[in-house]
């Protein structure tokens, strides 16, 4: 797996991509699914490689399998907060038939190793709707803990939704890896 920017010519093969998955993400997500609206998220997610990672406040990624170059999902690092607080909200979603096969698993790790290392984030949060068991799966699989509940938080698909609230420190990344080589 690898990561790497979202490009205006991967237009086609990630619209179809969303419209694939359609019923896996229902209510959890909704990712661009226009040629309009995914030009929107190149522009704001995909500069990042391009400049100082200082001034990056939206970073996106397409998640990637290096055996054929397939796009199996994303991962956004948004509303990037410097100063005291260096942190960022993390958002992300696979795409149907990949979903469940551990690419997100190892992407969520790369999608880490830019937060904390390159971006030097102190914090990473991810706000995940109780009912979504794989996303809130995922994120604990990644050591994020819970530190909360966010009633009617975000409005999807039409409807306010509740959120469970996850953070993952780069204190608490740190020492997952060291016991992870031991």
């Amino acid at each position: 797996m690898y990561l790497r920017a979202p490009r205006t010519t991967d237009a086609s093969e990630f619209l179809a991509a969303v419209m694939a998955s359609r019923k896996l993400h229902r209510s959890w997500v909704h990712p661009p699914a226009t040629p309009a609206r995914y030009a929107s998220f190149v522009r704001r997610f995909g500069r990042f490689p391009n400049r100082d990672p200082m001034l990056a406040t939206h970073v996106g990624y397409l998640v990637c399998r290096a055996s054929d170059d397939a796009i199996v999902g994303v991962f956004n690092l948004s509303e990037i907060v410097r100063g005291l607080f260096k942190s960022a909200y993390l958002g992300y979603y696979a795409f149907a038939p990949h979903a469940g096969a551990g690419y997100m698993t190892e992407g969520l790790g790369l999608a880490l190793r830019v937060a904390f290392r390159r971006l030097k984030l102190h914090r990473v949060e991810a706000n995940v709707q109780p009912g979504n068991k794989r996303s809130l799966a995922l994120v604990r699989r990644a050591g994020f803990v819970r530190e909360g509940y966010s009633r009617r938080y975000v409005r999807i698909a039409g409807r306010w939704r509740d959120h469970v609230r996850m953070a993952l420190l780069v204190e608490d990344w740190r020492a997952r890896r060291t016991r992870a080589r031991r």
